[in-house]
């Protein structure tokens, strides 16, 4: 397995952290490649609010993981955890976004 970053700068790192969230990780396994959208509590309850304020729902990012911070570490943790459990493996069965 492994994790790759789009954008592979300390300032992405400093952003991601401050903003709540990351959409440039990709995690390739066995030859798939699984586009993650990562994000914290407090930015998803953001998201939440603002858009279901406008359009009275809401629509989260494909591939949705949510960590206690936005950092390479807690990514990186979190990630692994879900290898264990076999996420990977069904989002192929459920047709998540693979590319």
């Amino acid at each position: 397995m492994k994790i790759i970053y789009e954008d592979d700068t300390e300032l992405a790192d400093f952003e991601a952290e401050n903003k709540g969230y990351r959409k440039d990780v990709i995690v390739e396994i066995d030859g798939k490649r699984y586009r993650l959208y990562i994000t914290d509590i407090t930015r998803l309850q953001q998201d939440f609010e603002d858009e279901y304020c406008n359009s009275k729902f809401y629509s989260q990012e494909p591939n949705t993981i949510i960590v206690n911070s936005v950092t390479r570490e807690e990514i990186s943790f979190v990630i692994n955890e879900l290898s264990k459990g076999d996420y990977f493996k069904r989002l192929d069965r459920n047709g998540f976004d693979i590319f």
